[in-house]
């Protein structure tokens, strides 16, 4: 679709009825243009998005609210662009269902046809999305002392340790994360979890290298996949998981998990999301 089209970065009515034509697919193939990927993709995995804002009326016009959680394979040929996700659900705040079965049924009939694949969607009691309950296994590169002079992703500050030929199996990660908007520039935050098996990284190199993507533009998805293929490529992974934890905007946040040994992204929501 072109941008101009999508909602993000303009100004947008705000429609209380339910109207599933806003929602805006956009193709996973115009994010991966710069891969040059492979038919067969070298991952698999998948994004899981966590909206916080949903309500709708019952039968007798009284407000409901829920969460809700949608999981999509990242071999589906489309995402939904956030905003017009966002528009789309706030649509629901004055429309009646009489159940939240059929709530659920109505979403999981539009996402799917939004990602043109098949999903998983799961409302959530406003207790749940109270918990944040998670903390990253594995080590912090965040208090390493190194000197930061690259701002635009840079693969080659990865870098090995020389001399060792061991294999190791680590968890590494970095709560300093930020990439941009392709559409609108503004900033989009994130928690990074790397964790590989294969000969051992030079911490330093990994955390100049997801620094590197501060002013890099993509979205979300396109980002976590970025990061798993150039440390493929610079650091000869035997075995590769990259989740990317991305701070909510608009009341949703996407976590994209790209995994050369799993298939199904952990559920994980850190203190800051």
């Amino acid at each position: 679709m072109n941008s101009t089209k999508l909602p993000l970065g303009r100004a947008a009515r705000n429609i209380g009825t339910y109207t599933p034509s806003l929602l805006c697919a956009i193709e996973r193939a115009n994010g991966r243009d710069s891969f040059n990927l492979p038919v067969a993709l070298p991952f698999s995995g998948e994004d899981v998005w966590t909206c916080y804002e949903l309500s709708w009326l019952d039968e007798r016009g009284k407000p409901q609210i829920a969460g809700l959680r949608i999981k999509v394979r990242c071999t589906s040929p489309c995402l939904v662009e956030s905003k017009s996700l966002k528009l789309y659900l706030n649509s629901f705040a004055q429309t009646k269902f009489a159940n939240k079965a059929a709530v659920l049924s109505t979403l999981d009939s539009d996402l799917t046809v939004a990602f043109r694949a098949p999903i998983m969607v799961e409302l959530l009691e406003s207790s749940q999305l109270s918990i944040a309950n998670h903390q990253f296994p594995g080590t912090c590169l965040d208090d390493l002392e190194t000197e930061v002079t690259h701002y635009e992703r840079e693969p080659m500050l990865l870098r090995l340790e020389e001399g060792d030929e061991r294999m190791v199996k680590e968890t590494l990660f970095s709560h300093l994360f930020r990439s941009l908007c392709p559409l609108t520039g503004q900033p989009d935050w994130a928690s990074v979890r790397v964790e590989y098996v294969g000969r051992p990284i030079v911490r330093e190199s990994l955390l100049k290298y997801l620094v590197s993507f501060r002013n890099h533009a993509a979205f979300h998805e396109a980002t976590v996949e970025q990061i798993f293929l150039d440390l493929k490529k610079y650091c000869r992974c035997e075995q590769l998981s990259v989740l990317g934890c991305f701070l909510r905007r608009g009341g949703i946040e996407i976590n994209p998990f790209r995994s050369d040994v799993e298939e199904v992204a952990p559920l994980v929501r850190l203190p800051r999301q």
